[in-house]
């Protein structure tokens, strides 16, 4: 009887290395025009477009194929579950998206460079003493009109369905700030576990494998209607009313 391989554990075949190759080149290329005109725009003091082109043409050349459903609020925080790095992509693409991120991030020079040109927002769960320095940052992403993205989860699941959301990840974000819009995204990827990243599996080795696929990788983002009403109270009844709507759809 042969015993079922992970998706993580298995091998690359050399010929698909080839295209792995081509496709690294191509988001090296990307990159190398994004960044200049990125610096232009911002001398010039016009909209910071080009890491959300750079991040979408990341998707495109990884094979990313989306389909978009439900009607995306602009300026809103977004809440989604999370499965593959690909995510960030696809949000980037869909809804024109930055992100919150854990300021262990900041730690890799080069992964900061990029995300701090898309704007990132760093937040630190344990130093409780800059919440309010994190919750001004956020505020005024959001007064920009820009559109955040959060994934409550905390990690990444294996797209089957959501793990329990962490209140704790909104943090920065209680009270909320005045005005602002908390919208559910559920994303629906085709071929799970396939994608997903999870287990033991090093990021580089999802990240090769998902370059080695010649089909493209189909996601459905779902755009939820916005937490209202009493779900507005604090961060855990926002999360539990986003894990609810979310996980209607995924799960």
């Amino acid at each position: 009887m042969t015993q079922a391989v992970a998706p993580g554990q298995r091998r690359i075949a050399l010929p698909a290395y080839l295209l792995v190759a081509v496709r690294l080149l191509l988001m090296v290329v990307l990159l190398l025009v994004c960044v200049p005109l990125h610096y232009l725009w911002k001398l010039l003091g016009l909209d910071r477009t080009w890491p959300r082109i750079f991040l979408a043409g990341i998707g495109a050349i990884a094979g990313l194929s989306l389909r978009r459903h439900g009607k995306r609020v602009p300026g809103a925080l977004l809440l989604s579950n999370h499965v593959s790095w690909l995510d960030i992509p696809a949000l980037s693409h869909a809804a024109n998206s930055a992100f919150i991120a854990h300021d262990g991030l900041a730690q890799f020079g080069l992964l900061k460079w990029l995300c701090d040109m898309n704007e990132t927002v760093f937040v630190a769960r344990h130093k409780r003493t800059d919440v309010g320095n994190q919750t001004q940052a956020i505020k005024e992403a959001l007064d920009h009109g820009g559109t955040l993205t959060l994934f409550p989860e905390g990690t990444t699941s294996d797209g089957t369905g959501i793990i329990a959301f962490k209140s704790s990840l909104l943090g920065a974000l209680e009270p909320l700030p005045e005005g602002a819009v908390v919208q559910p995204v559920a994303l629906v990827y085709s071929d799970v576990p396939e994608v997903s990243w999870v287990g033991e599996e090093p990021g580089l080795d999802n990240f090769k494998r998902i370059l080695a696929r010649l089909r493209p990788v189909r996601v459905d983002v779902h755009f939820l209607p916005p937490v209202a009403g009493d779900d507005l109270a604090n961060r855990k009844t926002i999360t539990a009313a986003a894990h609810d709507a979310i996980g209607a759809v995924v799960g």
